[in-house]
């Protein structure tokens, strides 16, 4: 990438981290995106950002489109390809912002991958000796038990927890609050956790789950740890966290029916994010329909001439 592409860059990191005061982590999602654009450019012969038309915008979103990106992710580079262009604009580096009224290509919204409580109850009914696994069944069983984000999981703090009161406080995204409840399996794996947690502990420490080294533990770690519980106890598809949270607002669902009550819990500030768990409910119904109804599936030896809009019907 050439200096006149990167230069500016370099400069409207330096403007979301110290104007806009965006987390690192915020600050690396923006330049990610914006580093791909600019081997775009460089590739399609462009050195300059001010050169960018609004026509090049839509072949790169193509492009894109062409190498497998959702419709989300798309959105995602044009809303920081936007940003980056106010920046440019108000330094007067930029005439006009060429992303500007252009809209990603919609796909097909993905539901949310989900374990049966049969298969959760499995999972987690184990009694482990390690001291680091029986951190890995307090992770697990509070992720599962309250509908904690990853984030939010790595981010906790000792006095976040209320074992007593059954609670736990956490800071989602947006640093708003949330307090949810703790269940009882949750919070006595917490509880033998907290008798292992001293020997690796360093100094002093605040995080509820440390690594082996003392300090923080990672999400990658986490994510890392679950695959692997997963892959021991023999899980039929590779665990993730989002999928235990997912497990959670699905089965709060089925039992109680209040998608209120879950959107609070799951932190999310619009219910159409909650509704896609509704969805989940009917591809269940669907599935019991297709195995038990005797003319509810097409038999794998059905004609494609039996298809509504085959070449056949039109004769």
């Amino acid at each position: 990438m050439s200096e006149a592409l990167s230069v500016p860059l370099a400069d409207f990191a330096t403007h979301l981290s110290s104007e806009k005061r965006h987390s690192p982590r915020t600050c690396e999602h923006y330049l990610r995106d914006l580093k791909r654009l600019g081997a775009w450019l460089t590739i399609m012969g462009i050195d300059q950002w001010s050169k960018v038309t609004n026509h090049d915008m839509r072949r790169y979103v193509a492009s894109l489109s062409k190498n497998g990106l959702s419709g989300q992710s798309i959105a995602r580079h044009l809303s920081s390809t936007r940003r980056f262009y106010q920046f440019l604009l108000r330094e007067g580096r930029s005439k006009d912002n060429p992303a500007l009224d252009i809209r990603a290509p919609k796909s097909g919204r993905r539901l949310p991958k989900v374990a049966d409580v049969d298969q959760l109850n499995q999972l987690l009914e184990v009694n482990p000796d390690d001291p680091l696994e029986v951190r890995d069944l307090a992770m697990f069983e509070l992720m599962y038990s309250s509908g904690l984000r990853l984030s939010e999981l790595a981010g906790l703090n000792l006095d976040a927890v209320d074992l007593v009161g059954g609670e736990v406080r956490v800071w989602g995204k947006g640093s708003k609050e949330r307090l949810l409840p703790v269940g009882a399996k949750a919070a006595a794996a917490i509880r033998r956790w907290l008798k292992c947690r001293a020997q690796f502990v360093v100094g002093s420490e605040l995080a509820m789950f440390v690594s082996q080294r003392g300090g923080r533990i990672s999400r990658r770690s986490i994510q890392a740890r679950l695959a692997r519980w997963g892959s021991q106890q023999g899980a039929e598809q590779r665990l993730h966290p989002h999928m235990l949270r997912h497990s959670f607002a699905s089965h709060m669902l089925e039992s109680s029916g209040d998608l209120r009550a879950v959107q609070e819990l799951l932190g999310h500030a619009d219910i159409a994010t909650t509704q896609v768990y509704t969805h989940l409910d009917f591809q269940h119904l669907a599935r019991v329909y297709d195995q038990s109804h005797p003319r509810a599936r097409r038999r794998s030896g059905a004609h494609t001439s039996d298809a509504v809009g085959s070449d056949s019907a039109g004769q």
